[in-house]
């Protein structure tokens, strides 16, 4: 935005505020600054008294920390772990998503004396400290992320008996172990969004050229990560020693040993300055249901309540935004003539092309209501952007909430369905309760997010805020520099909205297994699930035998050749291929070398109409098996598959024609797994036409080159097999490629 543009809207919102709200918005450094300047009203007061941290509704327990401090970015998260793991005598637990030993940690500091690399490290700290026991419990990972993961840990490493490492698969179907959890001799603890994985370190600068940032796997550069983890002592890392050890239990079956009683020593990093004192830490947890227990979804009630104590500004800082309770309570705020301000950062656009189809469409669609509920601009969504000519941005994956300089939240859960509902996460919050100091350290790490998403000094900051009645205007007073904060302002067009389903099933708010199969049919859905399955079992180990056993024998193409040829003349021979094929779908024969017999048997012509016939029929056949034993399925289970098999029906046509020339599963496969959705028998007829005509003509053209090749070899005929293939290829890459384009909508684009 041009100076003299962003001039007149900063003005624009100051007089606003100034005509609905006669108390500043934020002033500077000093978190009580703003309530010296304009007193609260008595409405207010009792309104933010009635927020309280209580135990079983928005938190887990609220435990005492001598002292906090919030840690910025890798660089300084990376390095005060070290120092408290130097210092460990007892235990250390990691609780995380992810864990990678491979990865840095000293990237331009001096040497500490101990390896660089995670594991090398863990282990000398092991070899020097004879009592020492580190627990790592991460997620089981989904086979979707291999490329960014470390699928072993390096057996010299495993071999250490007390290096105790597991795999935490013990959670519903599509729920994962989040949880960023450190705790060293329960003394210290670290709570936020790191997990020790590749492209997590960055320093404050965010260099997007850095050459030590990188991913391992490849060497892939990656783009500057932001991130924030808040670090506790006391009673409050006692707490947490006890959520991992019980976590490992959980998980394990194992019990591990609590630290010994009156400890003495103290493993808080020297290097770190605390930002609060003498504090009592509210500790919130979302989990998934367990057999003896209900869900725990304390996060997402403490969220709701967070917003709803805002009066004057309310930060966010978040990778994902698409929780429906959230946005319900951020559009009731919106609503109001006198609400507050609320910022958020977000991440511009996922790394991976599964998120950006998916989780990125999901939060365009929560911010496109919030807008069209900001009637009194009091929203301001934001992304930070470094100077870069290809045009990458930071990697947003803090989970960060400000309120006013009353309240702060830093924890493990982003703000989807997701992590509220059933993901295993932690978060840690401090309410200041009217003391001056807190409210000084709150502000203060307001003012470092800012400045350095900003590029400016903590200073200018403090002296924007005290200027400008409202958090937005301090903030577009202080955009403009290379790198800086770009409004955020993406919108999903309307037909990629239709694409991506309802977002139950992208990023459910319960287990895929309670949600989708209710109550009382759920034992008779189940077995209708376990007919399904088998039936697909079995059409796919005949497609496994065709391929891989002695039953492949019969489709060698001499053989069917030579049984093509002794009736090619006889009047039945049309009927028969054709008959060949509908049987051959049935017992998932492969479909390519039934078209190639034809067109050698019968010639390009009549090969090419009795295949185009045998399989259109062959299709419909199976389309129509698929159709009788699992529309069922899909119509006992609960309404949102309805609406997905409904919104896949709504493309039927295109989606028949990609999965018929871009196969994904073999011809019978995808002819029964259609039938079992509601694609229209008239759309799927369609889509398979189409989607034959192309290769059922290449392969014609071809196979009548290659014959006229072999009775008059040469090299015009040689030239003209040559040629035919290569306008094959080119038209089978030119019409994959058209159909890519179709789908993709990434970046907000199709």
């Amino acid at each position: 935005m041009p100076r003299d543009e962003r001039d007149i809207a900063i003005q624009e919102i100051d007089r606003e505020t100034r005509s609905d709200d006669s108390s500043p918005a934020l002033n500077g450094l000093d978190g009580s600054t703003a309530d010296r300047l304009a007193p609260h009203s008595e409405e207010s007061r009792i309104h933010r008294a009635n927020i309280r941290f209580e135990p079983g509704r928005n938190c887990w327990r609220v435990e005492r920390a001598e002292q906090a401090a919030f840690l910025i970015d890798g660089e300084e998260y990376f390095s005060a772990f070290r120092e408290a793991a130097l210092a460990a005598e007892h235990s250390i637990y990691i609780l995380g998503w992810d864990f990678d030993t491979r990865i840095r940690m000293m990237i331009g500091r001096e040497s500490d004396g101990y390896p660089d690399r995670l594991g090398p490290f863990l282990r000398a700290l092991l070899v020097r400290r004879k009592r020492l026991h580190i627990y790592v419990l991460v997620w089981d990972f989904h086979v979707i992320y291999f490329k960014e993961r470390q699928w072993w840990l390096p057996q010299r490493l495993l071999a250490h008996r007390r290096l105790h490492f597991w795999k935490d698969g013990a959670h519903p179907v599509g729920a994962s172990q989040h949880q960023k959890v450190v705790v060293v001799d329960d003394a210290v603890a670290f709570v936020g969004g790191f997990d020790f994985a590749q492209c997590r370190w960055d320093t404050s600068e965010h260099r997007m050229d850095h050459p030590d940032r990188t991913m391992l796997s490849d060497g892939t550069p990656c783009r500057p990560f932001h991130d924030v983890q808040m670090l506790v002592d006391g009673d409050a890392a006692a707490a947490l020693g006890q959520l991992a050890w019980t976590r490992w239990e959980v998980a394990t079956g194992e019990r591990p040993s609590p630290p010994p009683p009156n400890r003495v020593h103290s493993p808080w990093p020297v290097s770190v300055q605390p930002d609060l004192r003498e504090i009592q830490v509210a500790i919130a947890r979302t989990m998934s249901a367990a057999a003896d227990q209900p869900p725990v979804r304390e996060v997402e009630r403490l969220l709701m309540d967070l917003f709803r104590a805002a009066r004057r500004c309310i930060y966010i800082e978040t990778q994902y935004f698409t929780s429906k309770v959230l946005v319900e309570v951020l559009t009731e705020l919106l609503q109001r003539e006198d609400g507050p301000d609320i910022v958020m950062i977000l991440h511009p656009s996922s790394d991976g092309w599964l998120e950006q189809h998916t989780m990125d469409v999901l939060r365009g669609r929560a911010l496109k209501q919030l807008r069209s509920v900001d009637r009194h601009h009091r929203l301001a969504m934001y992304y930070p952007r470094v100077p870069d000519a290809e045009g990458r941005c930071i990697s947003v994956h803090s989970k960060v909430c400000l309120i006013d300089d009353t309240y702060v939240r830093v924890g493990s859960a982003n703000m989807s369905n997701r992590s509220l509902g059933f993901d295993t996460e932690c978060d840690l919050a401090v309410h200041a309760a009217g003391d001056t100091r807190v409210e000084t350290g709150i502000a203060a790490f307001r003012n470092r997010l800012f400045a350095e998403h900003l590029d400016v000094s903590r200073e200018e900051v403090a002296q924007a805020l005290r200027h400008h009645s409202r958090l937005i205007a301090a903030v577009e007073a202080l955009r403009g520099r290379d790198r800086t904060l770009e409004v955020f302002d993406k919108n999903i067009p309307p037909e990629v909205d239709e694409l991506v389903p309802d977002d139950e099933f992208i990023d459910p708010s319960r287990p895929y297994e309670t949600q989708l199969v209710p109550v009382e049919i759920r034992s008779s859905a189940h077995r209708q699930m376990v007919m399904g399955v088998t039936v697909l079992l079995i059409v796919a180990g005949l497609a496994a035998a065709w391929r891989w056993s002695p039953l492949g024998e019969w489709m060698e193409l001499s053989r069917l050749l030579a049984y093509a040829e002794a009736f090619e003349r006889s009047p039945a021979a049309p009927f028969v291929i054709i008959g060949s094929f509908v049987i051959g779908g049935l017992v998932v024969a492969p479909v390519t070398v039934l078209v190639t017999v034809t067109v050698l048997a019968f010639g390009p012509l009549h090969g090419f109409v009795y295949s185009f016939i045998g399989m259109t029929l062959s299709a419909l056949a199976t389309f129509g098996l698929g159709r009788l034993m699992g529309r069922q399925l899909v119509e006992r289970w609960s309404s949102r598959l309805h609406r997905l098999s409904r919104n896949l029906a709504a493309k039927g046509v295109l989606a028949i024609v990609a999965v018929r020339v871009i196969p994904v599963a073999p011809f019978t496969v995808i002819n029964m797994l259609a039938g079992a959705t509601h694609i229209r028998t008239r759309d799927f007829l369609l889509g398979t036409v189409l989607g034959e005509l192309p290769g059922l003509l290449a392969i014609a053209v071809f196979m009548d080159q290659v014959t006229t090749a072999l009775r008059a070899p040469g090299l015009g005929s040689y030239l003209v097999l040559a040629g035919s293939a290569i306008v094959m290829v080119t038209a089978v890459w030119w019409l994959r490629r058209w159909l890519s384009r179709r789908a993709d909508f990434s970046n907000g684009k199709t």
